[in-house]
C-alpha cells in the first residue's frame, strides 16, 4: 500500500465511526480517526444518553406519587436541575473517555480537530494532510432551526441539555419522538410544558394507533398538545420572558421555546461536493448497500446518510464497512425489521412494519390488539393505560410487525424484535408460554382479531 500514510480516514468520532475505526484496526488496517468537537456523537455527548438520563429524573415524580398506593409515605422533596446537569456532565465525560482510550487501545490514530476532503485521498486535519486509500464519512446530523423572526431566541434539543436552571414554562415545537421525549422530560420535572405540532397527529411514521394512544396519554399527565399549529414568530418581552405568537391566532408566554423540527446531514465544509461525491437534496451523502459513496473508495454512514438514523443502525453500517474493506466478507447494511423506541412517558417501542405501511403494500392484515391499565396502576390509582398491537399478514399469518405503549416498552419490544427477525408466526406466538404477572405476557396471550367497529357490529 505504498503512497498512502493510512487505510482508512474516519472523519466523525460518533457511534458509527468509532465502530468502523475499531473493526478496521483490529483487521490490520491503519486507521485514524478525526473528531472536530467531542468524541461519542451525537448519541452519546447531546442524544440518546443524556436525554434517557433526564426521562430517569423526570419518572420520579410519578413515583413518589404512586409509593403511596404501596403504602409509602414519601415526606417533603425538592429537586434541583443543576445537581442533575452536572451528574449528567460527569456520565458523558466518562462515556467520551471511553471512546477515545477503545480507539487508541485498538491502534488507531486518535485526533482532535476538523477534516476536510482536499483530493480524492487527501484529508487535512489543522495544517497536515494525510493520504488514505480509503476514506469514511460519520460526520452525524445537526438540529434545523427554521427561519421565523425571532427564532434567535428559541434553543435546540443541543442547548437544552446545558441550561442554568429548569424554565417554569416550555413550548416544545415539533412532533417527532425527539419533541415528545423533551416534552415529557419537561413536564416530569414540573415545567409548564406546551408542545405544538403543525401536523394531525404526532410520531409521524409510526402505526396509527401508536400516535393517538400516546397522545391521550401524554394529555393525561398534563401536556398541552396542540395540533394543527405552528409558532408565527417569537420575541423577547421586557421581564425577559418570550411571546409567542401562533399561526391559528393564539399567543403564549414561555421562558424557553425549544425546535425540535428536524435534523440535517452535517456535509457542508467537508469538499465532497468539490469531488463530485453525490449528495441528496437535504445534503446527505448518498450511498449504496454497501455504504459506497459515488467516489468508490470513500464510504458514508450514519445520520450524514440519512437512511435510518438511529445508533445503532450507524454502529452496524460501520461494521459492515470495515468488514468489506478489512474483514473479507463484502457486506451489506442490512436495514429491515429494525427495532426503535421512543422514551416519551409512557414509552413506546416498535419494531416491523405499522399497520398503514403493511394496507399500502397490498398486504391481507390481521390486527391483534389490547389496551389495559398496568398491574402497578391498580393499587397507584393512576389513569394510564398500555397499548399492545400485532400486524400479522393474514396469508401466511407471519407477524410483520409488533408496536407498544407503556412502561417498559423498549425491553419488551428488544425481545420481539428477534422473532420478528427470524420469521416468528401468530401460531409461534400462541404457542410460547407468557411469564405472569407481566405486560409483556399480553403479546403471546392476544386470540382474538380486532375487528373494525363497524365491521363487528354487522356481524
Amino acid at each position: 500500500m505504498s503512497g498512502f500514510d493510512l487505510d482508512l480516514f474516519v472523519i466523525g468520532g460518533g457511534s458509527g465511526g468509532v465502530r468502523a475505526g475499531r473493526m478496521s484496526a483490529a483487521f490490520g488496517a491503519r486507521v485514524a480517526i478525526a473528531e472536530e468537537y467531542r468524541y461519542g456523537g451525537t448519541c452519546v455527548i447531546r442524544g440518546c444518553v443524556p436525554k434517557k438520563l433526564l426521562v430517569y429524573a423526570a419518572q420520579f415524580a410519578e413515583e413518589f406519587e404512586d409509593a403511596a398506593g404501596f403504602g409509602w409515605e414519601v415526606g417533603p422533596r425538592s429537586f434541583s436541575w443543576p445537581r442533575l446537569i452536572a451528574a449528567k456532565d460527569r456520565e458523558i465525560d466518562r462515556l467520551s473517555g471511553i471512546y477515545v482510550r477503545l480507539l487508541e487501545n485498538a491502534g488507531c490514530e486518535v485526533l482532535q480537530g476538523r477534516a476536510r476532503l482536499t483530493g480524492p485521498h487527501e484529508v487535512q486535519v489543522g495544517e497536515r494532510t494525510w493520504r488514505a486509500r480509503h476514506v469514511l464519512i460519520a460526520t452525524g446530523g445537526r438540529p434545523v432551526m427554521p427561519g421565523i423572526p425571532g427564532i434567535e431566541h428559541a434553543i435546540s434539543s443541543n442547548e437544552a441539555f446545558h441550561l442554568p436552571e429548569l424554565p417554569r414554562r416550555v413550548v416544545v415545537v415539533g412532533g417527532g419522538y425527539i419533541a415528545v421525549e423533551f416534552a415529557g422530560i419537561f413536564n416530569g420535572l414540573g415545567a409548564r410544558t406546551t408542545q405544538l405540532y403543525r401536523g394531525e397527529q404526532i410520531l409521524r411514521g409510526f402505526d396509527g394507533d401508536v400516535r393517538q394512544h400516546l397522545a391521550a396519554e401524554i394529555v393525561k399527565k398534563g401536556i398541552d398538545l396542540r395540533l394543527r399549529t405552528d409558532v408565527r414568530s417569537i420575541a423577547r418581552q421586557a421581564d425577559g420572558s418570550l411571546a409567542v405568537t401562533l399561526t391559528d391566532g393564539g399567543a403564549l408566554e414561555a421562558d424557553c421555546v425549544m425546535y425540535a423540527t428536524g435534523r440535517r446531514p452535517n456535509t457542508e465544509g467537508l469538499g465532497l461536493a468539490e469531488l463530485g461525491i453525490a449528495l441528496g437534496p437535504n445534503g446527505a451523502v448518498r450511498v449504496d448497500e454497501f455504504s459506497r459513496t459515488s467516489l468508490p473508495h470513500v464510504f458514508a454512514v450514519g445520520d450524514v446518510t440519512d437512511r435510518i438514523n438511529l445508533t445503532p443502525v450507524a454502529i452496524k453500517e460501520g461494521a459492515a464497512v470495515a468488514a468489506t474493506l478489512f474483514g473479507g466478507t463484502p457486506t451489506r447494511a442490512d436495514h429491515e425489521d429494525v427495532p426503535s423506541a421512543v422514551f416519551s412517558q409512557p414509552a413506546v417501542g416498535t419494531v416491523g412494519l405499522t399497520e398503514e405501511q403493511a394496507r399500502a403494500r397490498g398486504l391481507g392484515v390481521d390486527i391483534y390488539k389490547t389496551t389495559f391499565r398496568p398491574m402497578k396502576h391498580t393499587l397507584s390509582g393512576r389513569d394510564e393505560k398500555t397499548l399492545m398491537k400485532l400486524v400479522v399478514d393474514a396469508g401466511s399469518q407471519r407477524v410483520l410487525g409488533a408496536h407498544m405503549v407503556g412502561p417498559e416498552a423498549a425491553e419488551i419490544v428488544q425481545g420481539l424484535a428477534i422473532a420478528i427477525r427470524m420469521g416468528a408466526s401468530k401460531a409461534d406466538f400462541d404457542r410460547t408460554v407468557g411469564i405472569h404477572p407481566s405486560a409483556a405476557e399480553e403479546f403471546v396471550t392476544m386470540r382474538e382479531k380486532w375487528q373494525p367497529p363497524r365491521q363487528a357490529a354487522a356481524e
